[in-house]
């Protein structure tokens, strides 16, 4: 669990969301036997949300670990998902899971670190979905607007970070920079005049961002 609700809240959440298909359900299986972090319950119900909302035909992934959240996106609304991963391991799974649910064609897995391959990329997405790295969040920030569609919007998880972020009596000393740098991202996707953003206590903590009109 995410340690930023009270437990019964998050049971409670968690026994309405519907189970996800059979392919969907092997790889949280997957995840869980061999100890892969991908989006809690909640928050990809919350994803399936957004992209039934937003309808997005161009999507960036930060963060591809086994296939599981771009999946998900691609399930919720057939739409191209660029997605990055620095590990060649999780990026050879991604892509075998990513053939076996057919999406092959549009959903293109790139191996690489975040930082450096979202300096490289030139074209607009309408979705960017931020799960990866999360000690650069904030220095992803300013390469992320610059690829977001004028009415695009950015999901950040994890931005709670096990309730550390918003707690000091929480944060274990070895996590202290992660901590900095989310608060960091948090002030400033709050701070900035363009932008309008909500941060949620759900799952492990998720930042919803959009440009104001």
């Amino acid at each position: 669990m995410g340690g930023i609700t009270y437990d019964y809240m998050e049971r409670y959440i968690r026994d309405l969301i519907p189970e996800n298909n059979d392919f969907l359900k092997e790889l949280e299986e997957y995840a869980t036997e061999y100890n892969v972090p991908i989006i809690q319950k909640e928050g990809a119900q919350f994803l399936k949300t957004i992209v039934a909302i937003k309808k997005p035909k161009k999507v960036l992934e930060l963060g591809t670990a086994i296939g599981y959240s771009a999946l998900t996106i691609y399930q919720s609304n057939k739409c191209k998902i660029t997605t990055i991963d620095r590990s060649a391991d999780m990026v050879a799974k991604a892509r075998e899971n990513i053939e076996k649910a057919g999406a092959k064609e549009d959903i293109n897995v790139i191996e690489g670190d975040v930082l450096e391959v979202v300096k490289g990329l030139d074209e607009k997405f309408d979705l960017i979905f931020m799960d990866a790295g999360k000690g650069h969040y904030n220095h992803l920030l300013d390469d992320i607007l610059r690829l977001l569609s004028e009415d695009g919007v950015i999901v950040a998880d994890n931005v709670l970070f096990r309730g550390m972020v918003a707690n000091d009596d929480l944060v274990i000393r070895r996590k202290i920079t992660i901590v900095k740098r989310m608060r960091a991202y948090l002030e400033m996707i709050n701070e900035r005049e363009e932008l309008v953003t909500s941060i949620i206590p759900m799952g492990d903590g998720i930042a919803l961002t959009t440009r104001r009109k």
